[in-house]
This record gives structure tokens, sequence and C-alpha cells, in this order.
């Protein structure tokens, strides 16, 4: 299983410490990751329950039954990748009526873990398995972070508020969506990125460099991880004299030359573009699927094409927690790579006229909730959490009913 080795992996990386010291360690980290399996699998059932027993809750209609979780936009579309490998001949013959340049927005990894489980489970339920599994990873591997950087002294709690907020997140980890997949690469590309500054190991730098490769090979925004670690290295590199400045960045950026496996990635997706498409920037002629447009803020412009609305403001509170976030974590020195991150992509998705910008920003906000740490592990957000939960779970179900794809009878794509 692609993510099994996660735990072992991240053990490994450890600093070395007396037996006694590490065997207490290795059962409450071992306790402490079954409670964020547990929890992701408790968390996912109870969003599914009411689909699979079509019950009519709250007022919210789920007669559909378990297809409404099948159907939710983009699983579908990534199955279609997993079958056809972006072949023409053969998604022109799936019960589907778009382009087929239209698949090049996706990128596919994810679509290649669907077809690898898709043997064994079929390809709905693999596409829900690898969202599943891979949500359980991204989890794991924010508790690491959080725990073995010590930006918290509650980090399971806080991996557990990872799994429901932000809301938006809780809906995207329990259908078909690659955004699992891609947090959980990120959050370990930035792990052993910062292993690597503080312990200056090439095993940890080379290991950012795959993780943030198969980012890339997961969506198009895994780009944005060469770009923050680029500006990180620059401004580490900062001198009042030219002639250092310039010496510096060099010398950091052949220090951690495996980053460079990142926009490698993103351009082997090219080449395989240019193999089944017979285009190398597929990508870019795929249609509406690419939402960038300039000036910024264009997503509070009701003409365009994916806005459509006037109701918007939480667009607003979004971008605020956002850069509000990216800009706390460069306060703390250590961290100041993850507020980087943090800011550029933020800063991407101001470029972004599309509706749904809390799912376009939702990588930054593992490290929104580093950045507000304080605040979630205190007495008074759990009360608040407390009476929201609820009103969490009727906002996912809502959405989740509602962004379907239009297609009868999804068994079709097994």
């Amino acid at each position: 299983m692609f993510h099994c080795s996660i735990v072992s992996l991240l053990f490994v990386t450890s600093n070395n410490r007396t037996i006694e010291q590490s065997n207490n360690l290795m059962s409450k980290t071992l306790k402490d990751i079954s409670l964020i399996i547990l929890s992701t699998l408790a968390i996912t059932i109870l969003i599914w329950l009411p689909h699979l027993l079509r019950l009519n809750f709250y007022g919210l209609n789920f007669s559909e039954g378990f297809n409404t979780i099948y159907r939710n936009f983009d699983g579908i579309n990534y199955i279609i990748i997993a079958k056809s490998l972006y072949r023409e001949q053969i998604i022109s013959g799936l019960p589907q009526d778009l382009p087929h340049t239209y698949y090049a927005a996706h990128f596919p990894l994810y679509s290649i873990l669907i077809l690898i489980f898709s043997p064994l489970l079929g390809f709905l339920k693999s596409m829900l398995f690898v969202s599943v599994i891979s949500t359980a990873a991204a989890a794991i591997a924010f508790y690491f972070l959080v725990r073995d950087f010590k930006l918290t002294h509650q980090p399971l709690f806080l991996s557990i508020v990872f799994l429901i907020l932000p809301a938006r997140w809780l809906i995207v980890h329990s259908v078909g969506s690659a955004e699992p997949t891609f947090i959980f690469f990120t959050i370990m590309a930035l792990y052993f990125f910062l292993k690597f500054e503080d312990r200056r190991n090439y095993l940890d730098i080379t290991l950012a460099g795959m993780f943030g490769l198969l980012a890339q090979w997961t969506r198009p925004p895994g780009i944005l991880l060469f770009v923050a670690f680029g500006i990180y290295i620059i401004w580490k590199s900062y001198s009042s004299s030219l002639a250092k400045f310039l010496t510096q960045t060099l010398k950091n950026s052949l220090n951690s030359y495996p980053l460079i496996l990142i926009p490698l990635g993103l351009l082997s997706i090219f080449f395989l573009y240019q193999y089944t498409y017979g285009d190398f920037f597929a990508y870019f002629h795929s249609g509406d699927n690419i939402h960038l447009t300039f000036p910024p803020f264009q997503v509070f412009n009701i003409n365009q094409f994916w806005v459509g609305d006037i109701w918007l403001e939480d667009i607003v509170y979004t971008y605020l927690l956002g850069l509000l976030a990216g800009i706390m974590l460069l306060k703390t020195e250590r961290l100041k790579v993850l507020g980087i991150y943090v800011l550029t992509y933020a800063g991407a998705s101001l470029f972004v006229a599309h509706r749904d910008i809390s799912r376009y920003i939702l990588p930054v906000f593992p490290f929104a909730l580093i950045a507000f740490e304080k605040i979630l592990i205190s007495k008074e957000f759990k009360i608040v959490l407390a009476i929201l939960i609820l009103g969490i779970y009727l906002y996912s179900q809502n959405f989740i009913i509602a962004n379907t794809a239009p297609i009868a009878r999804p068994e079709v794509f097994n």
C-alpha cells in the first residue's frame, strides 16, 4: 500500500533517544496513530451513513443513496483518466460528453492509484479507498509535523481537528478527489525540508524533492512548492553585499538540488501529454478548466464563467485566514518556509476566478492550523467546535447532495 511506509519513514528520521524513551514514545505514537486512523474512518462513515441508509434527515433528502457519493465532482473524471490514461479512443467510448482534452487539466497520480487498486475493488470503490487512506496518511503526516517540531503540546487533538476543519476539506476527503493525496505529499515534502534545515542530512532534502515530485504528479499547483522553496532559499541567502548574496544563493541552491525533481515532474507530465495528446501544452488547452485571471480578485466579478454569484463574502474571510496564517508563520524563524509556502499558495489563489475558492486554497489550511494553534487548542475553541459540529455536518451533507455530476448510473464506470 502506497502509504504504508509513512510511520517507519518518519520514525527512521527521528532523533536518537534512549531505548526506554524510544519505547515510551513509540507506544504513545502508535496509540495516537491508531486513534487518528479510527477517527478518519469514523468521520467518513458518519458522512456516508445517511446515503447508505437513504435517510430523510434534518430535511435533507438522501434518497439517491450511495450513488450521490460516487457521483460527486471530480471523482468520475479521475476514473475516466484511470481507464483511458488520456487516450482519446478510450475516452470517446465512455459515457461522457466532454472533449478528451478536458482531462488534461487533471494530473495523473490519483488516477494511477485508483487504477492500481481497481482489480481488487472496482474503480468506484478504489476511488474512495484512495481518498480515505490518503486522508489518514495526511493526518498522520500532520501529526508528525506538529509533534516532531514541537509546534503544539496537543498534537493528537490538533490532528483530529485537521480532519474536520475547514468544513470544505471534510467534504473533499469524503468523496472521490485528488486533494487528500496532494495534501499528504505536500505535508511530507515540507516535513522533510524542515528536517533538512535542522540536520543538513541529504536524505531529508532528497525525500523533500521526491514527495514534491509526487505532489506535482497529483495536482497542477504542486509547482508552487518549488516556487516557495526557491523564495525561501533566496531569502535565506540575503546579504547586503551582492557578491555574497549571489554566492550564498548558489551554494544553498546546490545544497538543495534534489528539489529540481518538482519542475522535472511537471515537465514529465507535459511530455506524457505530448505522447497521448500530441500536444506538449495540452494542459493549457484544456478549455475552461484553468481559472487563473488577471488582474487579481476576479472572483468578485459576477460575469466570470465560474463565479456567477454575488454572495461571496465567505471568500473574503477565506483569503483573510490564509494570508494572515502565512504572515503569522513568518514570525517564527524555523517556520518561515511554511509561511512562504502559505503566502505563495494563497497569493496565487487571488488570481483564481472560481466560486469554490475554499477548495482551491485547501492545501494551505494544515499550516493555518499551526499558525492558529494557540486558539485551536484552547478551551474556548473546543466549546465553540462542539456547538458548531452539527452545523459543519449539515453543511457537508447539503453540499454533497447538490455537488453531483449528471450521471444516472455511475456503475457503468466501474
